[in-house]
């Protein structure tokens, strides 16, 4: 019910660019809304996605709604966005809600978990399975209403100073890798670093951390990481469909008229489908100049993916049966998981399979 609720009240958004927007223009209050970003504009992509968001959302109400967006650290570092949401020192904010996981681990669930949904799968579980209603269930706790808001597409798998021979490569190998991702590798032996973007280059460069991962080939190429560490590995099995989110603190929203909320809505999903494809569009192009700038792109060894997965599951297993939370997710998510695996391998797996073998 509450899926058809939001692709009615999306659609009504929709309308309202048109013959609606009008009426919106001459009756609707003027509002103005400050949107905290996790993200740096540097990231355009990814900042981009709070950009879309605001222009639509100006356009769909005839400029009486107006969203004016806060990069990284303007208002709030970006590991805080939650917080400043939560208290209501912004209306609204775009972040990554792996990023809260000391508050409570089921918050991943809402972005990616190591071995979990890609991001046509993520979209499906959000909006077409219990997704959507089950974190906003934990969301409500916070004061807070979540939407899909983007999504990075699996990811690579980071740049290490030195090449990976096998599981025992990773014994003591000080990598920048936080939330569930940094757990299990360091249950593989590596010594997780959680430390921000900005100061990843220079800890490559002076050896103060041996790897680091971050988003995939266009962003990573931005923030410079192949001029010191050649060795580009892939995948990204931490984060198979990373989604981004918008917060928006629950009583702000509810002061809004229902045609402002259904053009947030229809704004958020506009935003959500338009991340994943620019990320598509522009990851192939900087992974071949990166290749030309002599990176060596090597897949992760057989023996580091099959512990990783097993340890992965391990860890949510053990996190279910202490956080009634994480486990009410967890279960849901685990049997959807198992119904997109076996379609996607029957469909897509094999005619991906057979283009990517051609030489056609």
């Amino acid at each position: 019910m509450e899926r058809r609720s939001f692709l009615k009240k999306a659609g009504v958004g929709v309308a309202a660019a048109g013959v609606g927007s009008a009426a919106v223009a001459a009756d609707g209050p003027s509002i103005k809304w400050r949107l905290a970003s996790s993200f740096p504009k540097g990231l355009d992509t990814i900042y981009g996605g709070a950009e879309t968001l605001a222009a639509r959302v100006k356009q769909l109400t005839g400029g009486k709604f107006e969203i004016r967006c806060f990069a990284s650290g303007e208002i709030a570092p970006g590991n805080q966005v939650l917080d400043v949401v939560q208290q209501g020192t912004v209306e609204c904010g775009h972040t990554c809600s792996y990023y809260y996981l000391g508050k409570n681990k089921a918050f991943a669930f809402d972005t990616a978990i190591p071995f979990g949904l890609t991001a046509r799968q993520q979209n499906a579980w959000m909006y077409f399975g219990n997704g959507l209603s089950l974190m906003r269930e934990l969301f409500k706790e916070y004061n807070i209403i979540n939407f899909p808001g983007g999504n990075t597409g699996v990811q690579m798998g980071g740049w290490f100073r030195s090449e990976l021979k096998g599981l025992d490569s990773l014994k003591g190998l000080k990598m920048r890798i936080p939330g569930l991702g940094g757990e299990i590798m360091g249950r593989l032996g590596a010594v997780p670093q959680a430390i921000p973007g900005s100061d990843i280059y220079p800890a490559l460069e002076k050896g103060t951390i041996d790897a680091a991962e971050w988003v995939g080939p266009y962003d990573d190429e931005k923030l410079g990481f192949y001029k010191v560490a050649k060795n580009y590995y892939y995948p990204g099995w931490w984060e198979p469909g990373p989604q981004v989110s918008f917060y928006v603190n629950i009583n702000e929203w509810n002061k809004l008229p229902k045609d402002y909320q259904a053009a947030f809505e229809a704004a958020a999903a506009e935003a959500n489908v338009l991340m994943m494809a620019e990320y598509d569009a522009k990851n192939p192009q900087a992974l071949v100049r990166l290749i030309q700038n002599d990176v060596k792109v090597r897949a992760y060894p057989h023996d580091i993916l099959s512990a990783a997965q097993k340890e992965a599951f391990q860890l949510y297993e053990e996190e279910a049966a202490k956080n009634p939370k994480f486990k009410k997710i967890y279960d849901d998510w685990k049997k959807f998981r198992t119904l997109q695996h076996g379609w996607f391998r029957l469909a897509e797996g094999t005619m991906e399979d057979v283009m990517y073998s051609s030489k056609k």
